[in-house]
C-alpha cells in the first residue's frame, strides 16, 4: 500500500516518460459543474508546474461516469467520494487512495428541511420526516445518499422508500438538493455539510428557509485516487511524487478551489474500509 516517503526518482526517466502523454484527472460532479471546471483548472495549472508534465481536467457527467472513466484508464487521477473511490479501486487492481482533506476522515452529512415542513433541529434522528417528500443527491454519493441511507435505516429500521412512502428521489448533486428543499420541490433531503455551509456563507441558501435539522455521526469520505497507469506513463515513483505535491499544497487559492482550505493529508485504502462495509450492507457493493 502506498505511503508517503521521500522522492528520489530519476528525473531523466520521468522527463522522458512525461513526453508520452498527459495526466488527465476528474472529479465526481457533486456540485455546480461550471464552478467545478473553473476550480479544477486552477489545480491543473498548479500540478502541471509542480510535476513538469501536462495536466488536464476532464469533467464527468455523473458519479458513474467518473468511475467508468477511471476504470477505462481515460483518467489517471480522480477526486472521488468515499463510495465512488471504493468502487474504482475495487475495479482497478493497483489503484490506491493517496490523499484526502484534513477534514475527510471525520466527514458528516446534514439532513435538511423546508421551513414549511414543520420540522425543527434535533439531536436525535428526525422521525418527523416519515411520510414527507425527500431527496438524496446522486445515487452514488457517499454523503448525499450512502451514509444518510445507512443512518436512516439504523434509526428507523426501515428503508427510505418505506419510511418516506415514495420511490427514491435523486437531485443529482448537493447544491441541487439544497435548492429543491429551499424552494419546496421536496420537504426534506440529505447533503454534505461542507456544501450546505458554503451555500449559506455565500448567501445562496437561507438557513431560515432551508433548515439543518440533524447532523449524522462522522464517517470517512472524499479522497484522491491514483491509477496504476501513472507509473507506466510518467515513470517509476511518479505516484509518490504526485502524492507529495498534493499534500504539500499551501496556496490558499488552490485549497479554496478544492473546498479544502484546511489542507490535504495522506490517505490509504484502509481509511475507507468503513464505507466499503456500509456499501456491502446496503447491497451497493459486491
Amino acid at each position: 500500500m502506498l505511503t508517503l516517503v521521500g522522492c528520489s526518482s530519476d528525473s531523466g526517466d520521468a522527463a522522458e516518460a512525461s513526453e508520452s502523454g498527459t495526466l488527465y484527472f476528474s472529479a465526481i460532479p457533486d456540485d455546480n459543474k461550471t464552478e467545478l471546471a473553473a476550480r479544477y483548472q486552477l489545480l491543473a495549472d498548479y500540478l502541471s508546474e509542480k510535476l513538469e508534465v501536462k495536466v488536464a481536467y476532464n469533467p464527468s457527467s455523473n458519479y458513474s461516469a467518473s468511475v467508468e472513466s477511471f476504470k477505462a484508464g481515460d483518467i489517471q487521477l480522480a477526486w472521488f467520494g468515499g463510495g465512488s473511490g471504493v468502487q474504482a479501486r475495487t475495479a482497478v487492481e493497483g489503484a490506491h487512495a493517496i490523499a484526502q482533506g484534513k477534514v475527510d476522515p471525520q466527514y458528516k452529512s446534514y439532513f435538511i428541511a423546508n421551513v414549511d415542513s414543520g420540522l425543527t433541529p434535533s439531536d436525535d434522528f428526525p422521525m418527523g420526516m416519515e411520510g414527507k417528500t425527500f431527496t438524496f443527491g446522486s445515487p452514488g454519493s457517499t454523503s448525499g445518499r450512502i451514509m444518510p441511507e445507512y443512518f436512516l435505516k439504523e434509526a428507523t429500521g426501515k428503508g427510505p422508500e418505506e419510511f418516506f412512502g415514495h420511490p427514491n428521489k435523486f437531485s443529482g448533486s448537493h447544491d441541487l438538493t439544497a435548492e429543491q428543499v429551499q424552494d419546496g420541490t421536496v420537504q426534506c433531503g440529505a447533503m454534505n455539510y461542507k456544501t450546505y455551509d458554503r451555500l449559506v456563507a455565500n448567501g445562496k441558501i437561507d438557513p431560515a428557509k432551508c433548515i439543518k435539522i440533524w447532523t449524522t455521526p462522522d464517517y470517512p469520505d472524499y479522497n484522491w485516487t491514483a491509477h496504476p497507469d501513472l507509473e507506466k506513463r510518467f515513470g517509476a515513483g511518479f505516484t509518490e511524487k504526485l502524492q507529495k505535491v498534493l499534500i504539500e499544497i499551501t496556496d490558499a487559492e488552490i485549497l479554496k478551489a478544492l473546498d479544502r482550505p484546511e489542507g490535504l493529508i495522506v490517505a490509504t485504502d484502509a481509511d475507507f474500509q468503513p464505507v466499503a462495509d456500509t456499501m456491502k450492507e446496503l447491497g451497493l457493493l459486491r
